[in-house]
């Protein structure tokens, strides 16, 4: 059993008002989640000169598998 089945049993067992905190904990858990990632957004933003990341582009764009989303 995975860990996220786990959790759903564990859920499923709780009474109401215990089942509401455990919503509302797991609320904040990804609102945090989401400010960290913009935190860290904001943080690296314009962290490469332009020549840096011209060179980064161009290699992104030469080397990496390029996907087709008609082929999906």
């Amino acid at each position: 059993m995975s860990t996220l089945e786990i959790i759903v049993e564990d859920l499923k067992s709780l009474p109401t008002p215990k089942l509401e905190e455990a919503a509302a904990y797991i609320h904040r858990l990804r609102e945090t989640s989401q400010v960290d990632r913009l935190a860290i957004l904001r943080e690296t933003s314009g962290a490469f000169l332009p020549e840096e990341a011209d060179v980064i582009e161009k290699a992104i764009n030469d080397h990496c598998e390029k996907l087709d989303a008609r082929d999906w």
